[in-house]
């Protein structure tokens, strides 16, 4: 389908909506048409305490048992072909789900999400502060200015943050980093902060590398930045890194540990994220395959991180 002659909308909405259990694999799929998800899911939703009168009714009125993850891709763009990959994916998973596709204006569904966000904290020094909003940082807090809103991921998932706490331990004065799938950029944003000396950042999505290469900037990151569009590895500089962050999903990492080796160095920590907790012990196996090993190994709310290096 391509939408053309569009009054009402500047983005297609695509959503898919599941049984709950199914929201993890579902959000998977997602994920590879465009990494800024909304997630709906009330599945977990309680009542306990004194907000029940501060909830919206249609919140409190909303199916438990089903939940949905919508991705906004820019008007002029064809949904055909998102809309043939997911449902590809959901057939070839034995998912079954309703997809909708449809325009929604840019102001609806960005500016009313802004009061939404706040600064968010992320291990011991790490601060996502939303553009919009004014902040103090604390003697030793290291502050990365996003705007959630437009951002191809924000920190806010456990993909991201569980990546963001290894960095911390991770990243050296003078580190050379590479994200794969950089997103927003905010993986590498964060190593820059934590005293990287440079970063090479690279997404499949041109619209998300130019994305990256503004929020470096916004962030006072121009020199020693290098920020394009490359196919996995495909189009990547050439040379051996200190850190490389790769959170994505489970089936391209797969695909991009047998040649990760060529950018790694005796030392190099390979952080990878973007997988589900049933997919983790096939990650793991790949990493052996791959003359590579697990480092440390972190779970939270169904989502792993690895981090991993050369083997002995």
């Amino acid at each position: 389908m391509k939408t053309s002659g569009n009054t009402g909308g500047e983005w297609i909405a695509i959503r898919a909506t599941v049984k709950t259990p199914l929201l993890d694999r579902l959000t998977a799929i997602m994920s590879v048409i465009d990494t800024g998800l909304m997630i709906e899911d009330y599945s977990d939703f309680s009542l306990n305490g004194v907000y029940g009168e501060l909830v919206d009714d249609s919140i409190l009125k909303a199916d438990r048992s089903v939940a949905s993850v919508t991705v906004f891709i820019p008007e002029d763009s064809d949904a055909s072909v998102p809309l043939s990959f997911l449902r590809s994916q959901l057939t070839a998973e034995g998912i079954e789900a309703v997809v909708s596709c449809e325009p929604v204006r840019e102001e609806d569904w960005i500016n009313n999400w802004k009061k939404y966000y706040k600064p968010l904290h992320i291990g011991d020094r790490v601060v996502i502060v939303p553009g919009w909003e004014s902040y103090d940082p604390a003697p030793g807090e290291l502050t990365v200015r996003l705007d959630p809103g437009l951002a191809f991921g924000s920190g806010s998932h456990e993909t991201t943050s569980g990546v963001i706490r290894m960095l911390e331990d991770s990243v050296h004065p003078g580190d050379s980093v590479l994200d794969v799938g950089t997103g927003s950029g905010i993986l590498g944003i964060v190593a820059m902060k934590l005293g990287a000396g440079s970063c090479n950042a690279y997404d499949i999505d041109p619209v998300a590398a130019e994305v990256a290469r503004e929020n470096f900037s916004v962030n006072g990151f121009t020199d020693n930045v290098e920020c394009g569009v490359a196919d996995l590895l495909r189009g990547v500089k050439k040379q051996k890194y200190d850190v490389i962050c790769a959170n994505i999903v489970a089936d391209i990492i797969l695909r991009l540990l047998p040649d990760i080796g060529e950018f790694m160095k005796d030392g190099t920590v390979l952080l990878l994220s973007g997988i589900i907790s049933e997919r983790a012990a096939e990650i793991e196996r790949s990493v052996a395959d791959n003359r590579l090993a697990v480092i440390e190994k972190t779970e939270e709310n169904g989502w792993c991180v690895i981090k991993a290096g050369r083997s002995a």
